[in-house]
């Protein structure tokens, strides 16, 4: 018995990205994460310790904007691999304004160092 319908076969769609329908849409994430080297790997950690130390200070404006960056570096990390070098200046910027952070705070330290302070 024959049908007018078409004949739809699907192989193996690993790492693939697709959409079925008249609204459908689709996006792809694959390969964005995962893909960091040993640096940047050492920076993520050094941001979330930071980011966790922030937590047990007494906070105002500018800790407020260090940890808003941080959260934004840790995210841009996770998701692509690496830091923009816009990103790690504007880090810079943040920890040299908070330079009594840094002299509490040893993973302040820690993350200044990694970005070349």
């Amino acid at each position: 018995m024959a049908t007018d319908e078409p004949n739809v076969s699907i192989g193996d769609v690993s790492h693939s990205t697709f959409a079925v329908g008249s609204h459908a849409q689709a996006v792809s994430h694959h390969g964005t994460s995962g893909q960091r080297d040993e640096a940047t790997e050492e920076l993520l950690k050094a941001v979330r310790e930071l980011r966790a130390d922030l937590t047990r200070v007494r906070g105002d404006e500018r800790t407020a904007a260090l940890d808003s960056a941080l959260a934004q570096t840790e995210d841009e990390i996770t998701r692509t691999g690496q830091a923009a070098p816009s990103r790690r200046e504007r880090l810079r910027e943040l920890l040299g304004d908070s330079q009594a952070l840094l002299n509490v705070l040893a993973s302040a330290g820690a993350v200044a160092g990694l970005l070349g302070m």
